[in-house]
């Protein structure tokens, strides 16, 4: 053998074997008991050992003075038999932490006579489920269990049936998913329940009558609490979401209230107590027992007699952006948001059917007041969504918050409201430029908007609206910051910018409409410049109906970009009237104004009706109505053709041209 190798053999550690623990017994085959020990043998440590593997029945059995059991670090330890550890009247702390067994340890014939005996089970990963009746005959007094950062998945029926808790730690427990709606069925208590960082979906609604501090911080699934009543004792809960602590910030209950009432009545008496010179405090002869009943002065804390009410404290506390309401605050915003959905769905939804099945031709206008149509049509599918979730949702919102707000129907919601507000606003502004160029180059048919043109332009829309739509999907902003999904985060620069940059889009498209609706009428009101009578009109109509629609916008454009400024001057509270009351009245009253008040819609209307047999009079008179306004232009066209100069021949025939083209 080489130098270098005999070296190394010398230089190299033996491998390490954790030395047999005194009064037990280490078998070659990695067996350990400890049948018989001396009255000294009160603490045994086993840990960092990589031979122990198994402890058969019996291997702690009857050992009366023996009062800590540590079993730590023994990764080879794979099976610990059943009845291990039996008659061990003196235990008070079991400790079986980061091991190798795969099955919940034997608890059931400890039969500790011990005050809060502990036992903690954590960091064994292959343990997955906690069966019934596990900790039955594990004492006879009150309890402590630290089952954390286990590989529990499944709580089963009756786990801790047999059971006194003071505190049940099951917190980092990673996989655990289920807890059976029974698993506290047969045990007293819990009063302190910790379930942190588990994947736990819902608490069982039975056995939480004795909790009293609960903690469920980092516990992302669990998005669903019980009723309150659930938790008659609960003084402090720490929990995940926000929305969660509404549950418990409620008026007291109607004997809390009594009791209350009683309190305010007898408060002199708190005041009057004195102070012995020992800070002792000294009260008077008088009996509070015989006025209150046991169960009212079960609610109060005693700090002198029962001066101090029991408070309960519950953290972190619903922020501004989602306070303890429903998703509509107030009842008549509820009635409000019903009335003016439906009209947005219905009136728009008329408009589109009538004017994609009229059998006149496609025009620039008719175009685009379908782009408007629809835009406004997905503002009322925004408005079905809250409405309906928020019914759903009436009074028990604080309970449906997060799958709300963080589901796909809060970010469809979201969506919807942006692409329509986003594509509402970029229509109305096509729609007057279009009108101000159709008057201002009335005689220049070169010049004159063509359909071509205006579809290459509304995709632009469309493409614009779903851009500023998707950005709060992918993290530039969001949609779930508060409950009517509107992209109100602001926390990084990015998302500030991103409400910035559409608030200033609105703001610009505003001013765009007011200056050429400015320019439109000093347009008509020009002697030189002989525009058609009808353009005339619409013009005049449209430029009183837009800058409506922009005032109503005006209250909601200043508020967001204080909000945006990081400076709100109205909470989200208030912000819902804004929504109700003038976000979506476009959208409701937009149908009407544009279309349905007008006389070519009311045509195309009763002529689609006379299709399906009804109203077959009207459309007839319709029909005859327009054949005679379409000859008597063509006759009179050609008539001022013979004797009017040539510039004004033009400007006749561009109008005939588009007045025939319309009705034909």
């Amino acid at each position: 053998m080489g130098l270098l190798p005999m070296l190394l053999l010398l230089l190299w550690p033996p491998p390490t074997r954790t030395r047999c623990p005194d009064f037990c017994s280490c078998k070659p085959d990695g067996a350990l008991s400890c049948p018989d020990a001396g009255p000294g043998f009160t603490r045994l440590e086993i840990s960092q050992s990589d031979s122990l593997e198994r402890m058969e029945a019996n291997a702690f059995d009857s050992l009366l003075n023996l009062s800590e059991i540590l079993i730590q670090n023994t990764k080879n330890l794979v099976y610990i038999g059943p009845g291990a550890f039996t008659n061990l009247p003196r235990l008070k702390y079991l400790s079986i932490c980061n091991t190798g067994i795969q099955k919940l340890p034997d608890v059931t014939k400890i039969f500790s006579a011990e005050f809060n005996f502990i036992l903690e089970i954590c960091d064994n990963l292959h343990i997955t489920t906690i069966p019934g009746n596990a900790f039955q005959g594990m004492n006879n007094e009150s309890a402590t269990l630290k089952l954390y950062g286990n590989g529990f998945e499944e709580i089963q029926s009756h786990a801790f049936n047999g059971t006194t808790l003071i505190s049940l730690d099951l917190k980092e427990n990673k996989n655990l998913r289920k807890m059976h709606n029974d698993a506290l069925r047969g045990a007293t208590g819990p009063n302190v329940l910790d379930i942190s960082s588990t994947k736990l979906e819902a608490l069982p609604s039975y056995g939480l009558e004795s909790v009293q501090v609960l903690i469920a911080t980092s516990s992302y699934s669990l998005k669903k609490l019980p009723p309150r009543e659930k938790f008659v004792s609960l003084l402090e809960a720490t929990l995940t979401y926000p929305s969660h602590c509404c549950a418990f910030i409620n008026l007291p209950t109607k004997d809390q209230n009594i009791s209350l009432s009683i309190f305010e009545n007898f408060s002199k008496q708190c005041e009057s107590t004195a102070r012995k010179p020992n800070n002792e405090t000294l009260y008077s002869s008088y009996s509070y027992s015989a006025i209150f009943a046991e169960s009212e002065l079960s609610i109060w804390d005693y700090d002198y007699g029962f001066c101090s009410p029991k408070i309960l404290r519950c953290a972190p506390e619903p922020d501004a952006f989602n306070p303890c309401e429903d998703i509509m605050g107030y009842d008549f915003l509820r009635v409000l948001i019903w009335l003016i959905n439906l009209l947005a769905i219905m009136g728009n939804f008329t408009v589109l059917f009538v004017l994609l099945t009229s059998h006149y031709k496609m025009t620039v206008p008719r175009f685009l007041m379908c782009n408007l149509s629809f835009a406004d049509f997905c503002m009322g599918l925004y408005l079905l969504l809250i409405a309906s979730v928020d019914s759903k949702t009436k009074g028990q919102y604080h309970n449906h918050a997060i799958d709300w707000q963080t589901g796909s129907g809060c970010s469809a919601a979201g969506f919807f409201t942006v692409f329509a507000s986003e594509l509402s606003v970029y229509t109305l502004t096509v729609i007057t430029l279009e009108r101000w160029h159709t008057i201002t180059y009335a005689m220049q048919l070169d010049r004159k908007l063509q359909l071509r043109h205006a579809v290459l332009i509304m995709l632009g829309g469309w493409l614009f609206s779903t851009i500023f739509a998707v950005l709060p999907l992918v993290g530039i902003s969001n949609y779930m910051k508060v409950s009517i999904c509107l992209p109100m985060d602001i926390e990084t620069t990015l998302s500030q910018a991103y409400i910035l940059i559409i608030l200033v889009i609105n703001v610009a498209a505003f001013i765009i409409i007011c200056a050429c609706y400015i320019k439109i009428y000093f347009a008509v009101q020009n002697p030189e410049l002989v525009a058609a009578n009808k353009d005339t009109k619409i013009a005049k109509k449209m430029a009183i109906l837009i800058f409506t629609d922009f005032t109503c916008m005006a209250p909601i454009s200043f508020f967001a970009i204080s909000a945006a400024f990081k400076v709100p001057l109205i909470t989200v509270t208030n912000s819902k009237i804004l929504l109700v009351l003038f976000y979506p009245v476009n959208s409701c009253a937009n149908p009407f104004l544009y279309a349905i008040f007008t006389k070519a819609f009311r045509r195309d209307f009763f002529l689609l009706l006379s299709k399906f047999g009804y109203c077959k009079n009207r459309a007839e008179l319709y029909r005859v109505e327009n054949f005679s306004a379409y000859t008597s232009n063509c006759k009179n066209s050609s008539h001022g053709a013979n004797k009017a100069p040539q510039n004004t021949l033009k400007l006749y025939t561009t109008v005939l041209g588009e007045t025939c083209s319309k009705g034909c």
